[in-house]
């Protein structure tokens, strides 16, 4: 069998496997935790370090959102070069993402996801061929962000607006997002009436992920059924472009409250 024939098949029989499998177990760790590509830029470069004892056989390709896509039905305006490359122990490679220009919009960034899936090298003595190898696929957002954008990404957590809404265990806090970026929150306490109601963002490729005019529930508060007699205080964490977590605070929007 040879290598292109083995990825394919890694990739259909172990790809829903791979996405539950821990990272830290992988060889292949990738440099950065989100990719954000210019529009106006030729390509970006994705750096990729195999940390394990052996050579890693990977395999590279995005898709628009579907998990379960392989290199031979995922279609975006994207090229991913080179798709397979094998690195040493040890030794790290670039991955080149070139856009093609396909018309986006251009008045918010659009969002695509970059696969890496490695393989296991064959076994080479009797001792390996006796283990269960398994293929690790890591999934990292990659932000197309046009470049006429109205005001700089830092800007966006502090426009977005917190309300509580009505829910059939209670009430839900909810988070509207108005600006042309994807907001990315590690961590919301709501600070009401003397209490603390707290969410960890979920790992996991649906964790926390405000899209530009969208908006979502972000948890509900089964044990706050009124409104609050008092001025609430929103505090969150959101990811920045390098992975940093940046702290905010906010109120909730007058409606809220009443």
């Amino acid at each position: 069998m040879n290598k292109m024939t083995r990825l394919v098949l890694a990739t259909c029989a172990c790809g829903l496997l791979s996405l539950l499998a821990p990272p830290a177990h992988a060889g292949v760790i990738i440099h950065g935790t989100r990719v954000i590509y210019p529009a106006q830029q030729q390509e970006v470069a994705v750096r990729l370090e195999n940390k394990g004892p052996r050579p890693a056989l990977v395999q590279a390709w995005l898709d628009n959102g579907d998990r379960h896509s392989t290199p031979a039905t995922a279609q975006t305006p994207f090229n991913v070069s080179p798709p397979i490359l094998r690195i040493e122990p040890h030794q790290q490679q670039a991955l080149r993402l070139r856009y093609f220009g396909e018309a986006l919009p251009t008045d918010r960034e659009s969002l695509f996801w970059l696969n890496v899936l490695e393989v296991p090298p064959l076994a080479t003595d009797t001792a390996q061929k006796n283990q269960i190898e398994l293929s690790f696929r890591t999934r990292l957002r990659v932000f197309l962000r046009p470049q006429a954008l109205p005001y700089p990404v830092g800007s966006a957590p502090a426009k977005l607006q917190w309300k509580l809404v009505a829910h059939e265990q209670g009430l839900a806090l909810q988070a509207t997002n108005p600006t042309p970026y994807h907001i990315s929150l590690a961590s919301i306490d709501l600070l009401s009436d003397g209490k603390r109601f707290s969410k960890a963002a979920n790992k996991g490729a649906n964790d926390s992920l405000l899209m530009p005019g969208g908006d979502v529930k972000l948890f509900v508060l089964p044990l706050l059924r009124n409104r609050p007699s008092s001025a609430s205080t929103v505090e969150f964490t959101t990811v920045s472009d390098f992975g940093a977590r940046v702290r905010h605070s906010a109120g909730l929007s007058p409606s809220s409250a009443g």
